[in-house]
């Protein structure tokens, strides 16, 4: 993956739509967290705050759960002014990996 570094936008550091690989996708996406995580933003359909989606794990780890999410390619964050809001890559990971997104969103 290229060196990755925020915007001047706000946007936290992704990789580009050609860059999402499916293993970093699926690794991203089998912890029940993160895939809490990208319901809550997929039932949304607006960019949230992190502190928006209630998770039963300290700040930290949530931070991280999220790091994971971005740097794998399932969701965009951008800064606006201390918060950091997320929405999910929805569009981007359709065209990549078709069908994928509404496969995992559809399970139990």
């Amino acid at each position: 993956m290229t060196e990755l570094t925020e915007t001047e936008d706000g946007l936290l550091p992704e990789p580009a739509v050609s860059e999402i690989e499916l293993v970093a996708v699926l690794s991203a996406l089998a912890d029940p967290i993160r895939l809490r995580i990208v319901r809550e933003l997929a039932a949304a359909g607006e960019p949230l705050a992190c502190a928006a989606v209630p998770l039963p794990v300290s700040k930290s780890t949530c931070t991280h759960h999220y790091r994971v999410l971005r740097e794998a390619g399932v969701i965009r964050q951008q800064r606006v002014g201390t918060a950091r809001m997320s929405s999910l890559r929805e569009a981007e990971l359709g065209r990549r990996f078709p069908g994928l997104l509404p496969s995992v969103l559809a399970g139990g």
